[in-house]
């Protein structure tokens, strides 16, 4: 079940991101709106695309928010990997996507302190030295 959902989602996502498919749905629209002289623009004409709008957003939620969690853990498996394989990186970034926002938070301060030392005004930009002194 899994799987074929994995499939399923994936190929919706990939579907629902090329410019055919937002014409098509443009179409749709357009043909809706035209029709609405022809039912008098009534409470059924207007709930037709309201309806459809919804269950359609409703559903593309899960699909989407499903792929988006999969290539996000595939990320974060990549970047750990490179983490342990390089040399002096810092192997306490791996995992970090389990933190909370304030850990998070205090780590990207630190971060973002040593880029500001490595770029100070006045100072060339340099690598740190590949033995991690």
């Amino acid at each position: 079940m899994e799987k074929t959902f994995i499939r399923f989602a994936t190929a919706t996502s990939r579907v629902a991101g090329k410019p055919w498919t937002f014409l098509a749905c443009l179409g749709i629209v357009l043909v809706w709106a035209v029709s609405g002289p022809v039912f008098g623009f009534n409470e059924t004409w207007q709930l037709v695309i309201n309806t459809g709008t919804t269950i359609v957003t409703f559903l593309m939620v899960f699909l989407i928010q499903n792929t988006q969690n999969r290539d996000a853990s595939a990320m974060h498996a990549k970047m750990d990997e490179l983490l342990h394989a390089v040399r002096g990186a810092e192997e306490r970034f791996i995992g970090i996507e389990h933190l909370t926002d304030h850990e998070l938070a205090v780590i990207l301060a630190e971060v973002e302190a040593r880029a500001l030392a490595i770029h100070a005004p006045g100072r060339p930009a340099r690598s740190p030295p590949a033995d991690g002194s």
